[in-house]
């Protein structure tokens, strides 16, 4: 039998990751034969991956690159924050993010067969980095956002990693755009619009936000508070101009009923009253769109007001919030030591 050198484990461990007793025990089992030790190891890492299959991987990382005019957003899943901590998985993450980016796979199945510079597939290294790492590493999706030579790209990712942030600007600057993408990674936008939103998903919010008014107001009864109004709608998609126009001639009726000055009113009083008007009935878009949203920077303004201010606007943008969706396993702690002690 050929006699297993410490050189050879440690070509081997450099060209397939793999720990040092692993390499060892391949190069025993296959007598030394570097090639036939790779195979036994990559055999015995997808029976390991395997295993591991049905393992719940919430935590992780996403990661953002850029390749001239595309920039792809990912997010790769380990069992524990431990994990996404450790240097083979950041690159992992890193390199899976250059590869989409240069390639533009068209879904998930498509990334799996991308090459890194390894020579693997994307596929065949998460499998690779499972056995090595000792824990489930999962790929779970990817974005690509494209813009043109004019336009911007702003990134940020916030608490290392666990958060990740594309968004394209028209006529903005680096220092805008990821402005805007930290207000985006703040305040978790689901979409650019309120033309965007489901009418259904409208009015489930309205009613929840009714229910809550109803309760604040039970509670102000109590302490002899005037009770708070009710709104009339939750969206902008639920009201339109000519509904605007019956609101600021009911409001300019009022105005006027009160003695004021017609020009004081068209000027002054009017389109402040028909803007609050449309703030408090548009509470909805004001927590799911991000045109909609107050900006964090400048809550005087509206995103969507903030930047037209600067002469920009969203393209588009696209937000990946790491384990969002995956329902967790709970562990009882208790009653896994009461089943290990027969109890």
């Amino acid at each position: 039998m050929m006699e297993i050198t410490a050189k050879m484990v440690k070509e081997l461990r450099e060209t397939t990751g793999a720990g040092v007793m692993d390499a060892k025990k391949a190069l025993v089992e296959v007598d030394g034969d570097m090639e036939k030790a790779a195979e036994f190891l990559r055999e015995k890492g997808e029976a390991k991956a395997a295993k591991k299959a049905d393992r719940i991987t919430a935590e992780g990382l996403t990661g953002i690159s850029i390749e001239g005019n595309v920039a792809a957003l990912v997010e790769v899943n380990s069992e524990t924050d431990f994990v996404a901590r450790n240097d083979q998985f950041i690159n992992l993450v890193n390199e899976t993010a250059e590869v989409i980016a240069k390639s533009k796979p068209v879904d998930n199945e498509a990334a799996m067969k991308l090459t890194l510079t390894s020579g693997d597939t994307i596929e065949s290294a998460f499998v690779a980095a499972t056995a090595t790492i000792g824990e489930k590493i999962s790929f779970r999706r990817f974005s690509l956002l494209e813009k043109t030579d004019e336009q911007t790209f702003g990134i940020y990712q916030h608490n290392g990693g666990r958060i990740g942030v594309v968004v394209v600007l028209e006529g903005g600057d680096a220092e805008l755009s990821k402005a805007i993408a930290m207000h985006i990674a703040a305040m978790n936008p689901q979409v650019m619009s309120y033309d965007e939103l489901d009418e259904d998903f409208i009015h489930s919010e309205v009613a929840e936000m009714k229910h809550k008014i109803e309760l604040d107001n039970e509670s102000r009864a109590m302490v002899g508070k005037e009770p708070l109004p009710f709104p009339d709608f939750g969206s902008r998609l639920e009201f339109d101009d000519a509904h605007l126009e019956k609101v600021a001639a009911k409001l300019k009726a009022e105005l006027i009923a009160e003695g004021k000055p017609e020009k004081v009113i068209e000027n002054n009083i009017l389109p402040g009253k028909i803007a609050r008007y449309i703030t408090d009935n548009t509470k909805v878009d004001q927590e799911y769109t991000l045109l909609s949203q107050l900006y964090v920077m400048d809550d005087s303004n509206t995103v969507e007001k903030f930047l037209e201010s600067k002469g920009s606007k969203v393209i588009s943008f696209s937000r990946f919030e790491v384990g969002e969706g995956i329902e967790k396993k709970v562990d009882d702690f208790a009653a896994e030591v009461a089943a290990q002690a027969g109890l």
